[in-house]
């Protein structure tokens, strides 16, 4: 987590703001002379806001964050009228699991949505909600979103790239097999089984295996991504376990250093987030013993409780993917790999125009993020596969070159762009001819069944860049995107060439 880079110190802005929007709803929730369960709501609520809004452009940001009442405030009255009837309850928390997925259709605002109206839910099971109490947590909540709104768009103002989401990004076909229909019913699954289990485990904290469950699916697109998300966050689990019982304990719900542990905590959860999962859930599970603590009812077998519910949604997570309309890890690697080699494609063919890359080469970046998390189960140290494990790991490495070459590319040509490099008229010409090749390379690969013509293209030792770096750049993806394909149309359980 530490010595993951970190550009522009996007993550430690991040986290900062995150305890800067955090710390200001909670202290605007105790100067308004608030209970503390209503101070813990105002602060998710504020977490919320500053974690899942994600649109592109501030703008966007802004329309979001004023939509999350309308959507979660509902769903807090809702659970808190139905907590004396168990059965109405779990069938509105189900629906509101089923809802909350299938909501990710629209893209970076309706995940938002989704997620903040499921936590609304959850946030009533966790602080206890009465019909009685709704004025008091809604009037929380709203200092919440308006102080993380404050910080977000006023103190501390920028923009954040958004990762990409499954549903958005991939084709979308119709009916059952759509990336977001599927999700939903596979959540929906897995919801009813960790409800049904985590009730068993315990009558207090059931909803531990719901959230347990419904976390796993968020950003997963197949299997083996929801097999090893499930795993990482029983990991982190475990760990922050651990961590409570030597620190959440010991501290025993003491004001300062709770509240100095919280801020890390919450700074633990933004800074960890975008580049290691488990290292997020230990934070959260740390957070989630200290805020007990704060309530005076953390024990030792409270923490072994949320473990032992963290298990029971990640099994649920597992069996829901595994026989509910599953999808495996190769078609969604498979998916995903196009995607990026489409970006590949688009950037060469701006050259070739004259046309900004920037664009083509942020889409690039974001896209090879996803593969990366989707060929993670492949290359995970646990996996059994190593056939598949060496070839994903030739897959990404020749990935990132492409890449590499493409933001070399972008670079040469911003700067031989000008009125003193018009001199030699076949440039241009060269130059377009080498984006043909490497387009033409492209289409070999996409194309289904194409396995003979793939072989025979290769890369014309006549078209050597002597010397000019942009046919350089060219030259060298042209020759990684060749040798993509022996790992890409290589038989599954066929043994890795050398």
């Amino acid at each position: 987590m530490f010595v993951a880079p970190d550009p522009g110190r996007a993550r430690l802005r991040a986290g900062l703001r995150a305890v800067a929007g955090i710390g200001l709803a909670c202290a605007a929730d105790l100067l308004g002379g608030l209970p503390l369960t209503a101070v813990v709501a105002g602060g998710l609520a504020a977490l919320l806001a500053l974690f899942t809004v994600a649109d592109p452009g501030v703008g966007r940001q802004a329309v979001t964050t004023a939509l999350l009442p309308v959507v979660g405030y509902p769903v807090l009255a809702l659970a808190a009228v139905l907590d004396p009837y168990p059965p109405a309850r779990d069938a509105a928390f189900l629906a509101v699991v089923f809802a909350g997925v299938y909501a990710r259709r629209w893209g970076p605002r309706g995940h938002a949505l989704g997620v903040f109206a499921f936590m609304m839910f959850f946030t009533a099971q966790f602080v206890k909600a009465q019909a009685g109490q709704l004025p008091e947590l809604f009037a929380a909540l709203s200092l919440g979103l308006a102080c993380a709104a404050v910080v977000r768009f006023g103190f501390w103002c920028y923009e954040r790239r958004s990762p990409l989401s499954p549903a958005v990004a991939h084709d979308e076909p119709g009916g059952l097999r759509r990336p977001t229909t599927r999700q939903a019913f596979q959540a929906l699954a897995a919801a009813a089984f960790a409800l049904g289990v985590g009730e068993l485990v315990s009558g207090a904290r059931w909803y531990w295996a719901v959230a347990a469950a419904w976390w796993i699916f968020v950003n997963t697109a197949s299997r083996g991504e929801t097999l090893v998300r499930g795993f990482r966050r029983f990991l982190g689990t475990v760990l922050g376990m651990v961590a409570g019982l030597a620190v959440a304990l010991p501290v025993g719900g003491a004001p300062v250093p709770t509240v100095v542990l919280l801020a890390a905590c919450v700074f633990g959860v933004f800074y960890a987030a975008p580049v290691s999962y488990s290292w997020m859930m230990f934070c959260v599970t740390l957070l989630a013993g200290l805020l007990y603590g704060l309530m005076g009812v953390l024990t030792p077998a409270l923490l072994v409780l949320r473990v032992e519910e963290t298990l029971t949604g990640a099994l649920g997570a597992a069996l829901a993917v595994a026989l509910v309309l599953p999808v495996t890890t190769h078609a969604a690697t498979d998916a995903w790999i196009r995607h990026a080699l489409h970006a590949v494609r688009d950037a060469t063919a701006a050259v070739g125009a004259r046309t900004p890359l920037e664009p083509h080469i942020a889409r690039l970046d974001l896209l090879l993020g996803r593969v990366r998390l989707a060929v993670a189960p492949l290359v995970h140290p646990l996996s059994p596969l190593r056939a598949r494990k060496e070839r994903a790991r030739q897959v990404l490495e020749l990935l990132d070159d492409c890449a590499g070459q493409v933001r070399g590319l972008a670079a040469v040509v911003a700067e031989h762009t000008g009125p003193a490099h018009g001199a030699h008229p076949g440039h241009h010409e060269r130059l377009r001819a080498a984006c043909a090749r490497v387009e033409e390379a492209i289409a070999h690969l996409v194309t289904p069944h194409a396995h003979g013509e793939v072989a025979r293209h290769g890369v014309d030792p006549a078209h050597e860049p002597l010397g000019d770096p942009a046919l350089g750049h060219l030259h060298a993806l042209e020759r990684s995107l060749t040798a993509l394909h022996a790992p890409l149309r290589a038989d599954e359980r066929a043994p890795v060439a050398a």
